[in-house]
């Protein structure tokens, strides 16, 4: 089997993952996707180690809309001196999804890579499932991105109905500005009853509270919007939170996924007359019915199967649902200006980095707590964001040793 990593653009690689895990499996997948998606060095060491030196016959699919991504760009300079060290050409391994002309186009074309796939440029990563982003790594995978597209566009089409009794995503919709007081005042805790459908919260999460969580409304009012998404799989994983969402803070209203087929074939009887698959529904009933009782709201969302066509209508139901939302609460659902915003705090924390550095190199052989450091360099307001810097530098060994004094934020901080 041949392997393949991802490399995300933005939270897409949410997308791709729920797809990945909910579609395939073992005896279908005609190559297994690894992904980076973080910039966690540690974590990208074992997606490389899991490839377990087969990067010979392994494909990379750098994604980014713009290619300026720190992300994106940080795994793919990682996995390109991954490639080199095993004394391969990346650019022979490598296929690009972005933008026409972004920075990521010109590197691809510069370095010779196999193709690269346009994107959209008002397509979001949350957004960009059902587009190139999703519908490659799911074909390459050997899944059904025909069936997965249809089931989206018959979802897409009841979707546009001005009935909105027959209109789903107009129903979600309305159920949310409901439960919420239309001001994110209860979260969503999502609750699918099948193992396939384990990631689908994460993935809802970043749709969902990345789409409305807004500070202004269109007409520059301050609103603080919202809705806070978490959950994880029926019915093992509710005994994490039940306990809390039956008789604890009254602050959130549940979305059930009911799945109706069990599996492929018929199952045992684990107790006379009973399968695995009675359970399960008991399960998902009995808490539900739980929940009501004790004055907790609830959504009941059912599919027959998971299905290409029944994930598609999935992702399609809830990225309009968040769309009529946005426009029930007065925001736009397609920006992310809090993103922005904390791409630029990072920079900032890296220019500050790297003016400590430089200083310790300057004064190498003397040692200085962060506190002077941080005086100094007449950065008296990052005192402690600078003694953060200064212990992982020192934890890394990137050119400076620490002194570590009690109490600790007296530790001395030196480059020899």
């Amino acid at each position: 089997m041949q392997k393949s990593t991802g490399h995300r653009i933005g939270g897409s690689a949410l997308g791709p993952q729920f797809v990945a895990d909910a579609l395939g499996g073992p005896k279908t997948d005609k190559i297994k996707l690894y992904f980076f998606d973080n910039t966690d060095p540690n974590g990208l060491d074992r997606t490389l180690d899991a490839l377990e030196g087969q990067l010979g016959e392994t494909l990379s699919v750098v994604i980014s809309k713009s290619g300026g991504t720190p992300e994106t760009r940080n795994g793919m300079l990682e996995a390109t001196a991954a490639y080199t060290a095993a004394g391969l050409d990346f650019g022979r391994h490598a296929i690009a999804i972005t933008g026409e002309g972004s920075k990521l186009h010109q590197v691809s074309k510069d370095n010779n890579w196999l193709d690269f796939l346009p994107m959209w440029d008002w397509v979001g990563g949350r957004t960009s499932e059902l587009a190139a982003v999703g519908l490659f790594p799911a074909a390459i995978q050997g899944l059904d991105i025909d069936r997965m597209l249809a089931g989206a566009k018959a979802m897409d089409e009841v979707t546009r109905s001005t009935d909105t009794a027959s209109n789903p995503a107009a129903l979600l919709a309305l159920m949310w500005y409901f439960a919420t007081d239309a001001k994110g005042a209860k979260d969503m805790v999502v609750l699918p009853y099948k193992d396939r459908l384990m990631l689908f919260s994460k993935y809802l999460q970043q749709l969902v509270m990345e789409s409305l969580g807004k500070e202004l409304d269109l007409d520059g009012k301050v609103v603080h919007q919202g809705i806070a998404v978490y959950g994880n799989k029926g019915s093992t994983d509710q005994h994490a939170y039940v306990q809390q969402l039956r008789e604890g803070v009254h602050n959130f209203f549940a979305t059930f996924i009911e799945v109706l087929k069990d599996r492929d074939g018929d199952s045992i009887e684990v107790e006379s007359g009973t399968t695995s698959g009675d359970f399960l529904q008991g399960f998902f009933l009995g808490t539900r019915d739980a929940l009501y009782d004790n004055g907790r709201q609830s959504i009941t969302i059912t599919i027959r199967e998971v299905t290409p066509e029944a994930v598609g209508q999935l992702i399609a139901l809830f990225e309009r649902a968040v769309g009529l939302y946005a426009s029930l609460i007065n925001i736009n659902a397609y920006h992310q200006p809090g993103v922005e915003a904390g791409k630029k705090a990072a920079a900032t924390v890296l220019e500050i980095e790297q003016q400590v550095i430089a200083y310790l190199k300057e004064h190498a052989g003397n040692k200085f707590d962060a506190v002077t450091i941080a005086q100094n360099l007449n950065l008296d307001a990052q005192t402690e964001l600078i003694f953060k810097l200064l212990n992982r530098l020192a934890a890394n060994q990137r050119g400076l040793s620490v002194e570590t004094k009690a109490p600790i934020y007296q530790s001395l901080f030196y480059s020899e």
